[in-house]
């Protein structure tokens, strides 16, 4: 990853302890442990800055690659209100995505796929061109990414109880990847219609039973989908043809346990207004 690079610049030209708060090998050794056995975990970089959070994550990343794969992507986390206001932050945070995590529409995975498991309506967008890192605008994004994914993300927000849960140790987790189900990509094929689709539709998440669970616009993140790239970009990514592209949740996470066996989300309002659904197994 890029920022490894950045990382390890920044450390040789800092005084020594700079870096005092990224993440040991142990605590990463650790941290994968408690990650592969779902088991709640202690917080990483607690206490730091956002640069220990990301020295940190990238030593992460390397550390799950074994199990993980490698990283396709990556995910601007905690983009709507009521998801900042659940963490007490007030700008996104920014993770990855990993190969392995992605599961087909329609799968069925555990309930209990990870120590703290959670639900989250989310949509992912396909890089197409390299030019979205010049982007400016919604229309600039939407003119550079090939297709939009239907996107239900399963995290694993993972820290043991007690420990601190803000933007420094969600950032160090990589914003808790553990598992999504990604939809049939719709291909961009008119970008300004699709600007204008993806700020004005209704992304509804519904539990198992077949009860909404919760409803937000498009704007509900960021005040548009594609301002997640932005927001990405400005923070240092750099976007490769390919990449994936997670733009947070638009509604507050809920516990996988309370999803009364599984949850889909629909997008009306997309093309065909698509859904995508994935089925919980005690």
């Amino acid at each position: 990853m890029h920022r490894f690079i950045l990382c390890l610049t920044a450390a040789l030209a800092l005084p020594t302890g700079a870096f005092a708060k990224c993440a040991t090998e142990a605590e990463i050794a650790a941290f994968v442990a408690a990650a592969s056995t779902n088991t709640p975990a202690k917080a990483l970089a607690a206490g730091g800055s956002m640069d220990d959070a990301l020295c940190t994550q990238d030593k992460l990343v390397a550390a799950m690659a074994p199990t993980m794969g490698r990283v396709i992507g990556y995910k601007a986390g905690l983009t709507s209100k009521p998801a900042q206001d659940r963490f007490g932050v007030s700008e996104p945070v920014q993770g990855v995505l990993y190969e392995n995590m992605m599961v087909e529409d329609g799968a069925t995975v555990p309930v209990a796929f990870g120590a703290i498991p959670m639900v989250e309506s989310d949509l992912v967008l396909k890089v197409g061109s390299t030019a979205i890192n010049s982007a400016q605008t919604p229309l600039d994004v939407l003119s550079a990414i090939s297709s939009v994914h239907p996107f239900i993300e399963l995290p694993d927000v993972t820290l043991a109880k007690g420990e601190p849960i803000n933007a420094v140790t969600l950032t160090a987790i990589g914003v808790a990847p553990k598992l999504g189900v990604l939809g049939a990509g719709i291909p961009v094929t008119d970008a300004a219609a699709m600007t204008d689709a993806l700020s004005s539709m209704s992304v509804t998440l519904t539990n198992g039973a077949g009860e909404d669970v919760t409803t937000a616009p498009g704007k509900a993140v960021l005040g548009h989908p594609a301002n997640a790239v932005l927001w990405l970009v400005s923070k240092g990514i750099a976007l490769q043809e390919g990449d994936l592209v997670s733009v947070g949740s638009f509604g507050p996470l809920t516990p996988a346990a309370k999803m009364k066996g599984g949850a889909s989300v629909t997008y009306q309002g997309l093309p065909g207004d698509p859904t995508v659904s994935v089925t919980f197994s005690d």
